[in-house]
């Protein structure tokens, strides 16, 4: 989608130059502008941003579950070793 934004020409020059001395384009520094702009308003930039920020709003108790639920393992009972003394009175 293309949009037209008016600059007035000192405005420009100073753009223009900054991308220079960046050597980014214009749009480059409109998007990182406009970037800037939303996360100081709170307004989420990508899905990966909005799904932080709603994780953030859930508190951080239902993460805290949620991670540890994801981290157990199902148990299997442990094999029992045998013991020194009965592994080496079948040997003899």
């Amino acid at each position: 989608m293309r949009k037209l934004i008016d600059f007035d020409d000192e405005t420009l020059d100073k753009l223009t130059q900054l991308g220079r001395d960046r050597m980014a384009t214009t749009q480059e520094l409109a998007d990182e502008a406009f970037a800037d702009l939303l996360k100081k308003h709170g307004v989420p930039i990508d899905l990966k941003d909005a799904l932080r920020k709603s994780v953030k709003a859930a508190g951080p108790s239902s993460a805290a579950s949620r991670n540890t639920a994801m981290r157990r393992a199902p148990s299997r009972p442990a094999r029992k070793k045998a013991h020194a003394k009965r592994s080496a009175k079948r040997s003899i």
